[in-house]
């Protein structure tokens, strides 16, 4: 999948131009930058979700226009940023929509598509509750739930926006492995918009770095990316990167504020 040449705009804003990028095969993609860069409007012109007022979107070697929207829907799946299920609908139903593109007038439900919705739910820990409304789920639950219908889709390419929004970090780390799992050993290729820069240089292969209105800071192995001058440039925050301890991979730590230290011989008060 790669992107060339866009120019992004919602009505009158333009939010980036002469945007290109390549999403490099069976990769682990992470994009990352500051609030309002573009990453998430990157991410809906990559699934077709928002039309470029220039340039184009290619699929597997074709323009992404020239599918047809069920076709698209099989070659990849989409997580948006928030999503909002119908009113009483249950888990299992909402994830066995992920089997929509499958369907066809000669095709209906079959055992097939029974499996791909129980194996969703599985991978995600959310097949207990199959028979519970979407409506009384915690936002992490809903999540959960979410990814599962992307993943009922089974497709090859993934592009998840923010999936670890509204999960505690257990769960951020139950979902990114995952996301890993699928990638290492499905072959799968993801994409994901996150905030958090440690978890994207541990999980990425590959990390697109985005500056405000849409420009690639950088690209590449998170290894040969992530630098302190990258971060402080791009987010404006100093900071030292380090090994990380479990994976090698870079660690930023922010640079630690300046502490005012008592006078030799005074008392500190706390408030």
């Amino acid at each position: 999948m790669r992107a060339q040449g866009l120019t992004l705009c919602y009505e009158q804003r333009t939010v980036a131009t002469d945007l290109g990028v390549v999403i490099p095969d069976h990769s682990f993609t992470v994009i990352i930058g500051p609030n309002a860069c573009g990453k998430s409007t990157l991410l809906k012109a990559l699934a077709r979700m928002l039309k470029p007022k220039a340039g184009e979107v290619y699929l597997d070697g074709a323009p992404i226009g020239s599918y047809r929207s069920r076709e698209v829907a099989r070659r990849l799946g989409l997580l948006p940023q928030s999503s909002t299920a119908p009113g009483g609908i249950t888990v299992g139903d909402l994830v066995a929509r992920g089997r929509y593109p499958h369907q066809r007038m000669l095709r209906q439900w079959s055992a097939r598509d029974e499996d791909a919705v129980a194996e969703a739910m599985r991978q995600t820990g959310v097949l207990e509750l199959a028979d519970r409304p979407v409506d009384d789920l915690s936002g992490g639950q809903r999540q959960r739930v979410w990814l599962s219908m992307v993943l009922a889709q089974e497709t090859s390419v993934l592009l998840l926006d923010e999936p670890t929004t509204y999960l505690d970090i257990a769960h951020q780390v139950e979902v990114l492995n995952l996301c890993a799992d699928l990638h290492e050993r499905k072959g799968h290729t993801i994409v994901a918009v996150l905030h958090d820069l440690n978890q994207a240089c541990r999980y990425a292969s590959h990390l697109v770095v985005m500056k405000p209105g849409g420009v690639i800071a950088a690209e590449g192995h998170p290894s040969s990316v992530m630098t302190a001058e990258l971060v402080e440039d791009v987010f404006g925050l100093p900071c030292r990167i380090i090994e990380d301890p479990e994976t090698g991979t870079p660690l930023m730590v922010p640079t630690a504020r300046t502490r005012h230290h008592p006078a030799p011989g005074t008392v500190a008060h706390t408030p």
